[in-house]
């Protein structure tokens, strides 16, 4: 999928409207940290303390999701004492949108002030060692997306020409997180995710290529959203929940809805895992 072309001037604007817009939405309050909430991952949005919503439709210039089991609202408030901004449903480049735009609310929560985000999303497992119900902390990932969300100009305020990717995520929160995980009994592993563009499912022989390659788990989202993040020089951790067994590793047929009511049924354990995740993102 080609970008629209954009000038870096006007690629900026786009993004710093929006973070204006939220400074004005909610004036004198500054987010600390950002969360990103995959499909059926959004509950945990309803812990925000002294919270304050707005759903993405009402925020000019903001993409709007159109899965199901992706509220598409903005909420902020305190979670574990932080001031956090979070997107209860992301949006995805198979739903027609550009990287640009697949990326415009983590750069705008950047630009409004987060310096420090967790990604979550719901993902298949490419390898039986990886069941059902895992809570992979993520320590790469690897996208076959196509074109990067950083092609085209560079806006120099952002961050440099060609970011260094050598820690995609933080290495030593996420260590850190796998650690106290294990030592709280929860089903965590750490992996490497693989990228796909979505929106059907892998055939079973992508979805051996991506292990052959080292991935452990595979999804259609995230990898745009760390490219942009590292590049303005956030800090990220990636949690990935795995929902099913990918296509050839599993004999089920695959099902959005399913998908979706999996990750629900991780999301007790998940919300303890993001809560002691922010402590170590501070």
């Amino acid at each position: 999928m080609m970008q629209d072309p954009m000038t870096a001037a006007a690629r900026a604007a786009a993004v710093e409207a929006v973070a204006d817009f939220l400074r004005r939405w909610r004036p004198g309050w500054t987010p600390r940290a950002g969360l990103v909430l995959g499909s059926g991952l959004g509950a945990l949005a309803e812990e925000v303390q002294d919270a304050a919503a707005i759903p993405y439709g009402e925020i000019p210039g903001f993409p709007v999701s159109t899965v199901i089991g992706h509220a598409g609202r903005l909420v902020t408030g305190t979670l574990e004492g932080l001031p956090v901004a979070v997107l209860q449903g992301r949006v995805h480049l198979y739903e027609g949108l550009t990287p640009d735009q697949v990326v415009l609310p983590v750069r705008s929560l950047r630009r409004w002030g987060a310096g420090a985000f967790i990604l979550t999303n719901a993902s298949g497992s490419v390898r039986p060692e990886v069941p059902v119900g895992t809570l992979v902390i993520l320590r790469d990932l690897l996208s076959f997306q196509g074109p990067s969300c950083l092609t085209g100009p560079n806006p120099e305020a952002w961050g440099p020409r060609f970011p260094d990717m050598t820690t995609a995520f933080d290495p030593e929160a996420s260590r850190g997180l796998l650690s106290w995980g294990r030592g709280a009994g929860l089903p965590v592993d750490d992996g490497v995710y693989a990228a796909m563009p979505g929106p059907a499912y892998e055939t079973p022989a992508e979805v051996g290529m991506a292990a052959r390659l080292g991935c452990d788990v595979v999804g259609m989202s995230t990898a745009q959203e760390v490219l942009a993040l590292r590049h303005m020089g956030a800090r990220v951790l990636g949690i990935s929940c795995v929902t099913n067994l990918a296509a050839g590793v599993g004999s089920a047929p695959l099902d959005h809805a399913e998908v979706a009511a999996a990750a629900l049924a991780m999301s007790s354990r998940f919300a303890m895992l993001v809560r002691e995740g922010l402590h170590r993102m501070a």
